[in-house]
């Protein structure tokens, strides 16, 4: 059936990776003169994502409850904050009439898909990681297509509502200069390039152990070390050595820069590398301080020969140095294996697929 209206809502947030996908995507739908509403938090990282990103997108708000697994008073409360999150995504969508919703996760998608279910608009939901979150197993049973990034995602999901398409990726990631990013952070072409992510939650670790030992990291490479807000220690600033808390429009110009590079294994991350073909160092957030997602990705890469992988709990800076030289004398070898896969679809690809796929189920 056709697609008449052309509306759209987007929802997804809570962190960087719920977000990613929809902005990759929504630019897509604009350019094709889609009225596109977000839903989102009051004060969550997609509300700064969106609405710095994309000023022409309406962004609307709705009351958000966090599924904890651990003992808190704050669960006594959630249930009573989704049950107002339904209410004002349903009275959003009565509104905004889409032709379809599109949910990447996170606890602010659960009232806006629930709310879909029950006006009977349709759902797409996209999935990054190795297994789903919490969020997106309670959306799941509600939604009419579920899309995957890792292919064994798929094999455990209803098959009539199940589709592997691997990641979907920014159209900029392909356009970065490495001269340009070199120029940015002052480096030359007399050493190899690390690509230090360690701006996320959870990333302390690698930052302490990177700025731990600069001094010997130095001797061998030049450093780009993104360490999230607060994290810059100006003193440690010299030539080399290049820590930013965040970075925009420059990320494409340094990943382009980068021979290596070291991250946790978030999935819309790690197969951004996989596209730009950069051998990889994974450190994985460990099973204590998350649902053990992460190990899940890094080993799927791992056996595929992407990349290499040290445990959190493994970690020192022994294994970490032998590990990273490892890596960079045998770095044609894993560019080779990921040369030989093409797991992602551009956001145009997906616009398209969306479409295509979304005006059947309407």
């Amino acid at each position: 059936m056709e697609i008449l209206t052309k509306k759209i809502v987007f929802t997804g947030g809570g962190s960087a990776g719920h977000v990613s996908v929809n902005a990759a995507i929504i630019p897509e739908f604009l350019k094709n003169d889609w009225d596109v509403t977000y839903i989102g938090s009051k004060k969550g990282i997609e509300k700064n994502i969106i609405e710095t990103e994309f000023p022409e997108v309406r962004y609307e708000t709705i009351s958000v409850g966090k599924f904890r697994r651990y003992l808190s008073v704050e669960n006594m409360k959630d249930p009573f904050r989704v049950i107002k999150g339904i209410f004002d995504a349903r009275k959003i969508l009565k509104k905004t009439k889409p032709d379809f919703i599109f949910s990447k996760g996170g606890f602010v998608s659960v009232p806006v898909v629930l709310a879909g279910r029950m006006l009977r608009i349709p759902i797409a939901i996209h999935e990054s990681d190795y297994t789903p979150g919490l969020a997106n197993k309670i959306a799941m049973p509600l939604a009419s297509k579920i899309f995957t990034t890792f292919q064994e995602t798929e094999k455990e999901l209803p098959k009539e509502k199940a589709m592997y398409l691997g990641a979907v990726l920014r159209d900029g990631i392909f356009t970065g200069n490495a001269s340009a990013g070199k120029a940015f952070c002052g480096f030359t072409n007399n050493k190899p390039v690390l690509l230090v992510m360690g701006g996320s939650l959870g990333a302390v670790k690698i930052n302490n152990l990177i700025t731990d030992n600069l001094d010997a990291l130095l001797k061998d490479y030049q450093i780009i070390h993104i360490c999230g807000k607060g994290n810059v220690k100006s003193e440690l600033k010299q030539r080399g050595y290049a820590p930013f808390e965040f970075v925009h429009e420059e990320l494409f110009d340094l990943l382009a820069a980068a021979e290596v590079v070291v991250s946790r294994a978030g999935s819309n991350s790690i197969f951004e590398f996989l596209g730009l073909q950069k051998p990889m160092l994974l450190i994985p957030l460990s099973a204590n301080a998350s649902r053990g997602d992460q190990i899940l990705n890094a080993s799927s890469f791992e056996k595929q020969g992407f990349c290499k992988v040290i445990q959190e709990e493994e970690l020192n800076d022994r294994i970490f140095n032998a590990t990273l030289a490892d890596l960079l004398k045998k770095s044609d070898e894993y560019q080779e294996k990921m040369r030989q896969k093409r797991p992602f679809k551009t956001a145009a690809e997906m616009y398209e697929l969306l479409l295509k796929v979304m005006a059947a189920k309407k």
